[in-house]
């Protein structure tokens, strides 16, 4: 779509505004004028404009400046508006088409992590993975994922029923392993932000999985990008890695979840084939899947 001619004045107001969230506090007007690249004297001029509406307030005693109520009931309507699926959805596509690997989308559901949808890759890759698909916990990098970033709590039931053999464990994907493997699994994750595997559980098949979270900081989906290991780099610096996880972290912040950037994307210590957590390992064998 080619975009018009647009309001200069507002784009320029709008850099007081990124400049407001940017801080995350009351500031005072010279450093948000110093953060918008605006003159004091420019800076105070829309500031001023945006309190007439409430958009921005003052604090009487400080003088510094904070996003004001009208600033919230925006960010509530643009909350309560938002389909982390359907946005989720469409951003999955363009990744696909522009990275030329698989993408899969998963969610929490009634029997664990479980995909919802499947992007497609240009190239051909052998594997076969279906939306309604069920993974382990212990055994894949989107399990893991969600062990490292959900609630205790909501892991701890289906858990236990995977180290036991229960719950219809044997028809998921990936092969269960310990709570052991598990809690190391989590540490890695949780230091990295996302997960990796090379080789596991199909020969050749590697992945990368973040996750997105809501503005309760909620995890709400995993995304997984899946390539033959001759396309898709796990290793360290890899630029695909820290391309899944700028996806992820975009889609994060349209859904109002706010977070410090992280140092760029390492991968996690070689521990065999298989890297920090498992998941291509959501990719089931191919005698299980032809």
């Amino acid at each position: 779509m080619v975009e018009g001619r647009g309001v200069q004045s507002i784009e320029v107001g709008g850099r007081l505004l990124r400049a407001l969230v940017d801080v995350g506090q009351p500031a005072m007007l010279r450093d948000l004028a110093g953060a918008a690249g605006l003159t004091p004297a420019q800076a105070h001029a829309y500031l001023l404009s945006y309190r007439k509406i409430g958009l921005v307030e003052q604090d009487e005693v400080s003088g510094r400046y904070a996003l004001g109520p009208f600033a919230l009931e925006i960010g509530l309507v643009r909350m309560r508006g938002a389909d982390p699926l359907r946005m989720a959805s469409k951003a999955a596509a363009e990744f696909a088409a522009d990275m030329g690997l698989m993408v899969t989308i998963a969610v929490w559901g009634t029997h664990g992590p479980t995909i919802i949808q499947v992007q497609e890759s240009t190239r051909a890759i052998h594997v076969n993975l279906r939306a309604g698909s069920v993974y382990t916990i212990t055994g894949t990098a989107t399990g893991q994922l969600f062990a490292a970033f959900m609630p205790a709590a909501q892991i701890r039931p289906l858990l236990e029923e995977e180290l036991r053999g229960t719950g219809g464990t044997e028809r998921k994907v990936g092969r269960a392993t310990s709570e052991g493997r598990l809690e190391r699994d989590i540490a890695a994750i949780r230091t990295l932000g996302y997960s990796t595997t090379e080789g596991v559980p199909v020969p050749g098949i590697n992945a990368i999985s973040a996750p997105v979270f809501d503005h309760t900081g909620q995890m709400q989906l995993a995304i997984t990008a899946i390539g033959n290991e001759g396309t898709l780099d796990c290793g360290p610096e890899s630029a695909q890695a820290a391309a899944v996880l700028a996806l992820s972290r975009r889609l994060s912040s349209e859904l109002g979840h706010q977070n410090p950037e992280r140092a760029a994307p390492v991968s996690a210590p070689r521990r065999g084939r298989p890297r920090a957590p498992a998941d291509a390992a959501e990719a089931p064998r191919r005698s299980r899947t032809a």
